[in-house]
């Protein structure tokens, strides 16, 4: 998804999640999305994927991955990142199937301890889906987490 030369901060108050969806943009990618108690008062609310995350949290099934993203971590964060991004929509893996799907090894306490770190540290949360994975933190708050699994379980 092209998101042109809409760069900055982007929020709108959610009542799915009882706080706000922010994002922010740099050169056409979405490098940041967290969910602050209230909209900052710098934050633009038009962007259209706001306009698609507001779609998923009403229901609308999509799994946001055609979003343009840009990750700034290290090589085996992106890895677990971009394993995570491919769970489907409405599914949730183990750490384990993860740390699998990053090529790294689920035997190996340090691949596992990589992936967890990378999990809890994850940048852009819900467009790279760590609520889909049981078993690790997320970038997300808990109770995020759990109201994001529970919209794409109904």
């Amino acid at each position: 998804m092209d998101l042109g030369t809409d760069d900055g901060i982007f929020a709108r108050e959610s009542d799915r999640l009882d706080r706000a969806v922010e994002i922010g943009v740099a050169s056409g990618r979405v490098v940041g999305v967290s969910f602050p108690e209230t909209v900052p008062a710098d934050a633009d609310p038009d962007h259209p994927v706001l306009d698609r995350i507001f779609a998923y949290l009403d229901g609308e099934a999509d799994h946001l991955a055609d979003v343009e993203v840009g990750l700034t971590v290290p090589t085996e964060n992106r890895r677990v990142l971009e394993a995570a991004r491919n769970v489907p929509y409405g599914e949730t893996v183990s750490l384990d199937r993860v740390v699998r799907m990053a090529g790294l090894d689920p035997d190996d306490s340090a691949d596992v301890e990589t992936a967890r770190t990378a999990l809890s540290e994850n940048p852009i949360p819900l467009l790279v889906p760590d609520h889909r994975v049981r078993d690790a933190p997320g970038g997300a708050p808990e109770e995020v987490a759990a109201r994001l699994r529970e919209i794409e379980s109904a």
